[in-house]
């Protein structure tokens, strides 16, 4: 049979030649990392990770710190999980994922107390939360187990990179509306709109007699938004247009 192979291809299989090595970034790994971020996004289409995305997104500074943790987080476990998968017996498998976990959540507690304790204060409670965020222990169990580290690691990175954009872009429309601005108590804080005062100068002066502030001088913030409830609608508009543009993800869920 091999003979009759190579008779017809007119090629000889040299034993001593590797096989090809599969591309870093080939087109499998980019799915892996473009598709969390829109057509299987955890939060908008899996609907995983809800309950941190409502309490977190009042302002976009924690939001964001907050997404870097779970981007980190899902990588790094993925990886371990796709390195240990092989010996990792399976009636104690979740034991050995949650302690992976809360390892790598100790460490990013732990930093957040060094490099930003006043958001560490507010986002203390949450950041502890990770290590049973659905979103984490779900791709280790549907896809670390199974797959090799690298493409265990990028899938980690797309999720995580999924779930922290909603977070972002929710805490964008929040703050926004409900403050009038943009990442505040970091060091790139942005007044947007609002009245201004002695203390507080904001780009879009709404209290102004003159300039651009006068055509907004109805505008008053929200307070609506810097409430948990507000996620919930703002998550659901994100739903909305993003299945009205793809009617293929109506009944993704």
């Amino acid at each position: 049979m091999a003979e009759s192979t190579e008779l017809k291809t007119g090629v000889v299989a040299d034993p001593k030649k590797p096989a090809e090595k599969e591309p870093i970034f080939g087109k499998k790994e980019r799915i892996l990392l473009r598709d969390p971020l829109l057509d299987n996004n955890p939060i908008t289409i899996q609907v995983l990770g809800v309950c941190s995305a409502l309490a977190v997104t009042s302002l976009v500074y924690p939001s964001l710190v907050m997404a870097v943790a779970v981007i980190f987080v899902t990588a790094f476990s993925s990886l371990f999980t796709s390195l240990m998968r092989n010996i990792i017996p399976k009636p104690v498998r979740l034991i050995v994922q949650l302690v992976i976990i809360a390892t790598l959540v100790t460490l990013v507690n732990e930093a957040l107390k060094v490099l930003a304790f006043p958001v560490y204060k507010q986002l203390s409670v949450y950041i502890g939360l990770i290590i049973t965020n659905c979103i984490v222990m779900g791709r280790l169990e549907a896809f670390s187990m199974a797959n090799k580290p690298w493409r265990s690691f990028l899938d980690g990175v797309g999720n995580g990179a999924g779930y922290g954009l909603i977070l972002v872009l929710v805490g964008i429309v929040r703050e926004l509306f409900g403050k009038g601005s943009l990442f505040a108590g970091s060091p790139i804080a942005m007044n947007i709109i609002g009245p201004s005062n002695d203390t507080t100068q904001y780009w879009i002066n709404t209290a102004a007699d003159s300039g651009i502030g006068t055509y907004f001088s109805w505008y008053a913030n929200n307070n609506l938004m810097v409430l948990p409830a507000a996620a919930m609608f703002v998550i659901a508009v994100f739903i909305w247009i993003q299945r009205s543009y793809n009617t293929k993800l109506v009944d993704a869920s």
